[in-house]
């Protein structure tokens, strides 16, 4: 078995327009004669690789601590995209997907609203995709609203550069923060 690490580093990764970018601070060090190396970081929950829960769109929703673990793994497909995704693309893609799906499209591929109700339609659990959001720029309500309405959960920020298309188990756990909208996550995909 193969194990490909598909996440993104936290400080040198694209910042989503009008997010925080993520630094850090190194509080005590060694070289300086403290005892102990020790850092402090600070960021947006939605930089590098992360996972959005519903709250992140939906008023009152559930927040990412909600979910069991089993949610952020299983079986999964990553398929090639470009461009706007249709509900008429996922049409032809859902039948030979898992309920896990991954969009690879070197950080340019987005779902229209049409593909986001297509998946939730289609009892899709988790979408994620290597560019920053699921949706393109200037309608990043619509998708998200449809899919974390519906429960499906959003991992954005991947690095597929190294995936080849086709079948893979997915492992990706937020980090453990209680009542946000999103969490940091590592994510690594399982070669058979």
């Amino acid at each position: 078995m193969r194990i490909i690490d598909i996440s993104r580093e936290l400080f040198t990764s694209p910042v989503y327009p009008g997010d925080p970018r993520p630094s850090f601070e190194r509080l005590r060090r060694i070289d300086h004669g403290d005892s102990c190396n020790l850092s402090a970081f600070y960021t947006g929950s939605h930089s590098a690789t992360h996972l959005d829960a519903p709250l992140h769109f939906v008023d009152g929703g559930e927040t990412i601590d909600a979910f069991p673990l089993d949610r952020f793994f299983g079986r999964c497909t990553v398929v090639e995209a470009q461009g706007i995704v249709t509900g008429a693309d996922i049409d032809r893609i859902a039948p030979s997907s898992q309920r896990i799906l991954l969009l690879k499209g070197n950080g340019q591929a987005f779902l229209s609203r049409s593909a986001a109700f297509a998946l939730a339609n289609e009892d899709f659990t988790l979408i994620g995709t290597d560019a920053q959001s699921i949706a393109a720029l200037g309608d990043e309500s619509a998708p998200h609203e449809e899919l974390l309405g519906a429960g499906v959960l959003l991992l954005e920020g991947l690095d597929l550069s190294k995936v080849t298309p086709g079948e893979y188990t997915l492992a990706a756990f937020p980090l453990y923060v209680k009542g946000l909208e999103a969490a940091l996550t590592r994510a690594v995909l399982f070669a058979d």
